[in-house]
């Protein structure tokens, strides 16, 4: 009888330990959900989704419709990474992560140079890694 109960405790005890694990698995599924968003988003626009004859997909600039295709494609990519909690979607949404801050701070002219976006960029990459760190920790790696 006191076998079972042995073991409950030590699950519980495994739960309790793996806080910041949790942590970091919520944390990834809603920067997934956002990365979809985004992707999502993009795609539209590559679409014409809500367009008006003046501003068609084929109208932008060049360099407008590279960085929309891209973050198109790598958006849902890492969003399926994350979600899945694969470590490669870890690297592929820290390099869309920063491609849209290097593309907002070196290219305004691409997508207006919106410093909220950087700044939201960076605090999602700075949140991540000081979530790795101690999960990995709690893990004692």
């Amino acid at each position: 009888m006191t076998e079972p109960l042995r073991a409950l405790d030590q699950t519980t005890a495994g739960e309790a330990n793996a806080l910041w694990t949790a942590r970091l698995i919520l944390f990834v599924r809603v920067i997934a959900a956002v990365s979809m968003a985004k992707g999502l988003y993009h795609w539209a626009l590559v679409c014409g989704v809500g367009d008006t004859i003046d501003s068609t997909f084929e109208l932008a600039p060049l360099s407008w419709k590279a960085a929309t295709i891209f973050f198109a494609v790598i958006d849902p990519v890492a969003a399926v990474g994350l979600w899945l909690a694969a470590a490669w979607g870890g690297v592929v949404w820290l390099t869309a992560a920063i491609s849209m801050m290097a593309v907002e701070l070196f290219f305004p002219q691409v997508f207006g140079g919106r410093v909220v976006v950087i700044a939201a960029e960076a605090a999602a990459i700075a949140a991540y890694l000081t979530l790795t760190v101690m999960a990995a920790r709690e893990r004692g790696a």
